[in-house]
């Protein structure tokens, strides 16, 4: 089995390195074409996965397949597997939708220039998985052990998606973050952007150049007064930071969501990882677009209650729709978004009706 864990962290890292070593390797802006191209790339790979998942655990490669899943009390066979992988990849992947928001929402306060955006969000993720690994590992060894928590999952998710139907917060400013602010007490941070430097040293090259190409104006103010070679973090080492922060509160809700479906850890994090993997991607392909989908934030709401409630009633439902009922749960959930798509649309055209 750590073979197996292995050379499928060894896959990621190596699509991750491709990413940014090929790709990316040079600083640009994502344009909307190339990024409806790699997010159709990303979203390929986690579906094709699910071939790979219902090979092996029906033919129990690596022991995979062979222990009893402790959310609904079934041996994981090919066929279950991969529903309860594709089930998992679509819920994390839906849910990520909402994390969007928030990181075009920092983006915009710290008014990091498009053509960073993407070297924040690959740290971002790369941070996110490792974060999510071990959150993963801890919420797995929980559930073996006390298999009650499954329902304080299943009644945390009910409360957080009925706080996302009815509460409606307004946006904060990340400057208030505490650990923007931790930051800030510790390290001097410059007033602008230095390239796609996170880490500047006080009277360096680096630290003399600015944000656009071009632009060779000094810039060594920094909060507070610092000796020529200090260390300086810019601006995008706080978006970086509060994007992390921001995606290990998101994490809460998302792992207990992903083991409503299954507590098998490696359903549980490829379905994770694929569905993170195509993050920065699909920013760069429905950021602009967010505000056209209206109802979609609140279709992720009645998503987390309606896998909450399956955590709360998974023996129940066992009993009333047959071993199989996770595939039901996939189509409600694939129903609930895309009534959400939907009605925004439909909504969109009835102002724009309207407007004319």
């Amino acid at each position: 089995m750590i073979w197996l864990w292995i050379g499928f962290i060894g896959f990621v890292l190596a699509m991750l390195a491709l990413d940014l070593g090929v790709f990316h390797r040079k600083a640009h802006v994502v344009q909307m074409k190339e990024a409806l191209g790699w997010s159709g790339v990303w979203i390929a790979l986690g579906l094709a996965f699910s071939f790979f998942i219902y090979h092996a655990y029906n033919a129990h490669w690596f022991g995979l397949g062979t222990a009893v899943d402790a959310v609904d009390g079934l041996v994981n066979s090919g066929r279950t597997a991969a529903i309860k992988y594709l089930t998992g990849y679509v819920v994390e992947k839906s849910l990520s939708v909402d994390n969007i928001f928030v990181i075009a929402m920092i983006f915009g306060f710290f008014a990091v220039p498009a053509i960073y955006q993407h070297r924040v969000l690959f740290w971002g993720i790369l941070g996110a998985l490792v974060m999510r690994g071990a959150m993963i590992g801890v919420g797995a060894a929980l559930i073996a052990k006390f298999h009650w928590i499954l329902y304080i999952f299943g009644g945390f998710l009910i409360l957080t998606g009925a706080k996302m139907l009815f509460m409606h917060g307004g946006a904060e400013d990340p400057n208030r973050n505490v650990m923007v602010r931790l930051v800030r007490r510790f390290f001097p941070v410059t007033e602008r952007f230095h390239g796609q430097h996170f880490i500047v040293r006080a009277g360096s090259a680096a630290s003399r150049k600015g944000v656009l190409p071009g632009d060779d104006e000094a810039d060594d103010t920094v909060v507070g007064s610092v000796k020529k070679g200090a260390v300086l973090l810019t601006p995008l080492a706080l978006a970086l930071i509060v994007v992390e922060a921001t995606d290990l509160i998101f994490a809460v809700d998302s792992i207990p969501a992903i083991f409503a479906i299954t507590a098998d850890p490696f359903l549980v994090f490829t379905s994770n990882v694929f569905a993170i993997l195509g993050l920065r991607s699909l920013y760069f392909a429905l950021a602009g677009m967010l505000d056209k989908f209206r109802y979609l934030k609140v279709a992720l709401a009645v998503v987390l209650m309606v896998v909450g409630a399956k955590m709360l009633t998974a023996t129940w439902l066992k009993s009333v729709l047959g071993d199989h009922f996770n595939f039901i749960l996939l189509g409600v959930i694939l129903s609930i978004l895309a009534a959400g798509i939907l009605l925004s649309l439909l909504a969109n055209r009835r102002d724009a009706r309207r407007a004319g």
